[in-house]
């Protein structure tokens, strides 16, 4: 949905009023009432300013009342009206926050994050969210201004229809501040990419994990002279564009004051003929004056209103990107379209995801390109990982091991070709249930910063506090003896973000990661992508050797697939099966013994990494 002015303000408004209704239509009648007092102070001085001039004392004191009321309202109404909305405002940013994290999560798969544009587009929403804690008062005040515009509007018809006018030179200000911020607006885009390498060379030179290398490779000046020379070249830019929307928004300004003086003259001359009174001359001096605030006004509320639009504009971008980079929710496989005499007849439901694998996991003709590539990282894949079978998967670094182990976690669907699961289409499967099959544990694992129970706990979520099972997942991992090196065992709060969080090793860290690999306890697929990076050449072995024990006790009970990447041949050999991979190709496939004899490019590889050990 594209998002004008009006529907931006429309969606917010909505949104507001979902977080808290009563406080949200009081805020509304706040400051309608508040903007509504302005024009009302001018028709009763222009009433007090008569009574008085024609000796009518009641009259006078009694608008000398009412313009004392109005003026309070008027300065008052709005600050309380802050107070009803602020809270409002804050809830809307974090509703903004979770759409915004809902969106970039919105498809199944992962390609999206290879988009640059995608990474621009997010690096300004969460620039401009930020900014729109003033969205809601800019709704609200625009509402007021139209009410007030409406009754200046009356007033100037009222005193001379040629005042009508004054309104109408109130277009350029207007016009020209939606140019400038237009031009303001592609400026940030343009830029967004130099912001961006910034504020990563900003967090890096901030960030402890980053710390020994900058200071062990002497980086820490070239880090400051880079994150300067980006920001600095992102100021000049956004400054150029901002002097000249200035000039801009000066111009239109300049061309309504002319019209002010206009204005005033036309009812000075009436009063100077006779045809006026000193109370009109009074009131189209405040009533213009108003008229040149509400323009400034609504010239700043229609900033906030374009970068609300903005805002809703670049959502609906980045649902278009991930829609884009991701799958279809139902891909129909080729076994699975319509044929010529199906008779319009709806396609049938979903396949089942089996209980147990008989077949195992087929590639077939899988070709697969990331968006902006020139070069597929996968190109005509034909293999088989057979059931109950432990796989390794070698290969130089870019020749497709990670994009493989995406392929069959479902993170990635294949630009062609397919990926069978016991015969049947990856694309035809309920995901999430397929998902719900996969015990992974990744090379670039997350640090999940919660207590040690829930970082473990969340490779099974419903039983994320099970003290047993997260135990149990620790001691197939190695790790159990990690519990004990915490304060507080399995409640420790991990990282920096807590106040006493404790700070781990990187090992640490991959150990926790592969006992939460190691939650399931029924999976169909097991994948460990470079699971021993951290680890030692002893406690990689010793993983290792429980790897074999968990993945063959799995294998008995639903004859999963263990798939393990790894540049260490040690533990290569011991696999059921190896696929070397090349060039996005499968180049050799065989057993350890098989391979070596061949003298293939897997005996080359082994050979190199013997020697590095002798």
């Amino acid at each position: 949905m594209s998002h004008g002015l009006l529907s931006a303000a429309w969606t917010l408004w909505r949104t507001s009023l979902r977080q808290d209704r009563r406080k949200a239509v009081t805020a509304l009648v706040l400051v309608v009432a508040g903007a509504a007092a302005w024009p009302l102070v001018a028709i009763m001085l222009r009433v007090l300013f008569d009574a008085a001039n024609t000796g009518r004392p009641v009259a006078a004191s009694l608008a000398g009342v009412a313009v004392a009321a109005l003026l309070i309202a008027g300065l008052t109404l709005s600050h309380f009206a802050h107070i009803a909305y602020f809270e409002l405002s804050e809830l809307d940013v974090l509703h903004l926050h979770q759409e915004l994290m809902a969106a970039t999560n919105g498809s199944p798969g992962t390609a999206h994050f290879e988009q640059a544009d995608l990474a621009d587009k997010v690096t300004v929403l969460e620039e401009d969210i930020e900014q729109l804690r003033v969205g809601l008062q800019a709704v609200l005040t625009g509402v007021g201004l139209a009410v007030a515009m409406a009754l200046t509007t009356a007033v100037l018809a009222w005193l001379n229809p040629l005042l009508l006018l004054l309104p109408l030179v109130a277009v350029p200000p207007l016009l020209a501040g939606r140019w400038a911020e237009r031009r303001v607006d592609r400026s940030r885009e343009a830029t967004a990419e130099s912001t961006r390498r910034a504020l990563g060379l900003f967090r890096l030179a901030t960030t402890a994990a980053a710390g020994k290398e900058l200071r062990a490779f002497g980086l820490e000046q070239e880090v400051r002279r880079r994150h300067r020379a980006l920001w600095q070249d992102s100021t000049r830019r956004l400054w150029r564009t901002q002097s000249g929307a200035s000039l801009i928004r000066m111009a239109g300004q300049l061309a309504f004051t002319a019209g002010y003086i206009a204005a005033v003259l036309l009812i000075l001359r009436d009063a100077v003929a006779g045809r006026r009174g000193i109370g009109d001359v009074i009131l189209v001096i405040a009533i213009a004056a108003q008229v040149n605030q509400q323009v400034a006004a609504a010239v700043g509320v229609l900033q906030d209103l374009q970068r609300l639009r903005s805002v809703y504009q670049r959502f609906d971008e980045v649902h278009a990107l991930v829609g884009a980079a991701g799958p279809d929710d139902r891909r129909r496989s080729p076994a699975r379209a319509a044929g010529p005499d199906d008779g319009g007849r709806p396609a049938p439901p979903a396949a089942v995801l089996p209980a147990r694998l008989r077949d195992g996991i087929r590639l077939v003709g899988v070709t697969l390109r990331y968006p902006g590539a020139e070069q597929p990282a996968i190109t005509g894949l034909d293999l088989h990982l057979p059931a109950g079978a432990t796989v390794a998967v070698v290969g130089d670094n870019g020749a497709g091991k990670t994009t493989l182990v995406k392929l069959v976690c479902g993170l990635l669907r294949p630009t062609s070709g397919r990926v069978l699961v016991d015969g049947v289409d990856l694309a035809d499967l309920p995901l999430p249930s397929w998902r719900a099959r996969i015990a992974a544990g990744f090379q670039d694992f997350v640090r999940f910063e919660l207590p040690a129970r829930q970082t473990v706990g969340v490779g099974d979520l419903p039983r994320l506090d099970d003290e047993p099972a997260v135990r149990t997942a620790l001691d197939r991992a190695g790790a159990g003896d990690l519990v004990g090196d915490l304060e507080a065992g399995l409640d420790t709060p991990l990282g920096r973000s807590w106040t006493d969080g404790a700070e781990l090793s990187g090992g640490q860290w991959q150990k926790l990661a592969l006992g939460r690999a190691f939650m399931r306890d029924d999976p169909l697929l097991v994948l460990l992508d470079e699971p021993a990076a951290a680890l030692d050449a002893e406690a990689e072995h010793a993983l290792f050797e429980r790897y074999r024990l968990q993945t063959r006790r799995i294998a008995a009970g639903t004859g999963a697939v263990s798939v393990f990447v790894s540049h260490r041949f040690s533990t290569v050999a011991v696999a059921d099966l190896i696929v070397v991979l090349a060039d996005g190709r499968v180049a050799e496939i065989g057993r350890h013994t098989d391979l070596v004899r061949a003298g293939g490019r897997y005996a080359e590889m082994f050979d190199l990494h013997a020697r590095a050990y002798r």
